[in-house]
Order: C-alpha cells, then sequence, then structure tokens
C-alpha cells in the first residue's frame, strides 16, 4: 500500500514560516505531478500548489509569491516553503498525486496565530 506522510507543520505567528514535507515511494514522486492540499476547519478540501513530472509549478492565487513547492527525487519527498503565512492560512495540510489520488495521509495541521 503506498503511503504518504506529511510532517513539518506546527504553531507559528502571522509573518512567519514552516516548510513542510511529504514522504511517499520514489516511483510516485517521480512519475506523477504532485500536489499540496489543505482543508481548514468547515471547508472543502483545496488544491493549494502543484508540481508537474518536468518540474512546471502552479499555484492558487491566494499563496502566490508566498509558497514553493518543490521535490526531492532521491529523497522521495515533496517540499512546500511556506513563507509570509497568515491566519488564513491555518488548516490541516495533505500531498497526493494530482491526478487519481491515492489514499490520503493524516496531514499535518498548520495553525497561523498570534
Amino acid at each position: 500500500q503506498v503511503q504518504l506522510v506529511e510532517s513539518g507543520g506546527g504553531l507559528v505567528q502571522p509573518g512567519g514560516s514552516l516548510r513542510l514535507s511529504c514522504a511517499a515511494s520514489r516511483m510516485i514522486v517521480s512519475f506523477n505531478d504532485m500536489g499540496w492540499y489543505r482543508q481548514a476547519p468547515g471547508k472543502e478540501r483545496e488544491l493549494v500548489a502543484s508540481i508537474t513530472t518536468s518540474d512546471r509549478t502552479n499555484y492558487v492565487d491566494s499563496v502566490k509569491g508566498r509558497f514553493t513547492i518543490s521535490r526531492d527525487i532521491p529523497k522521495s519527498t515533496v517540499y512546500l516553503q511556506m513563507n509570509s503565512l497568515k491566519p488564513e492560512d491555518t488548516a490541516v495540510y495533505y500531498c497526493n498525486r494530482l491526478w487519481s489520488q491515492l489514499t490520503w495521509g493524516q496531514g499535518t495541521q498548520v495553525t497561523v496565530s498570534s
């Protein structure tokens, strides 16, 4: 069973930074377009950043210029660097394939609050 394991979340003040990590198999990271998603309380899960197999990236407007998605294939890891965090970024963050999602991991909680 393929596992996606997210980590790196936490409590941070507005304006702070966090780097999220998503560990998966090398096959998954190497051969799939990947995305970071988030789900805030009472809201649906949304895609916030994606990276294709050719390393093209795309972001939802609300995080453009603040978040950066990347991947390290030898480490079988996808990252999300989050800077200038805002309270509205508070959510559980997940990674998954962009297409034909796998079973969702547990996610990692990001809370932005003073």
